[in-house]
């Protein structure tokens, strides 16, 4: 279970990290719109930010089985809820 934390805080800490890293993107794709530059270029920072906010989920996703999925488990008196739930959870993440 200790392992588990570690691997949760882990987690939530590289999230973060590249949030504010996304942020800084976003502020540099606005900086170039407002400067003129080129629309190419505009479109490969956007694309490199679309691609780093792609990764924060899929951590976000693993925080979440991790520490959200087996929390229902252990909570739940029908086994076939929380299965339900992620099911739930999966399908809006691959939908977008």
């Amino acid at each position: 279970m200790e392992e588990i934390n570690t691997e949760q805080e882990q987690i939530k800490k590289n999230v973060i990290q590249r949030m504010k890293r996304v942020e800084g993107q976003i502020r540099g794709i606005q900086r170039m719109i407002e400067e003129g530059k080129e629309c190419e270029d505009i479109l490969v920072q956007v694309r490199a930010a679309r691609s780093a906010l792609q990764s924060a989920s899929r951590l976000i996703l693993k925080r979440y089985l991790l520490k959200c999925h087996i929390d229902s488990l252990r909570n739940s008196d029908d086994p076939t809820e929380p299965l339900d739930k992620v099911i739930d959870v999966l399908s809006h993440y691959v939908e977008s």
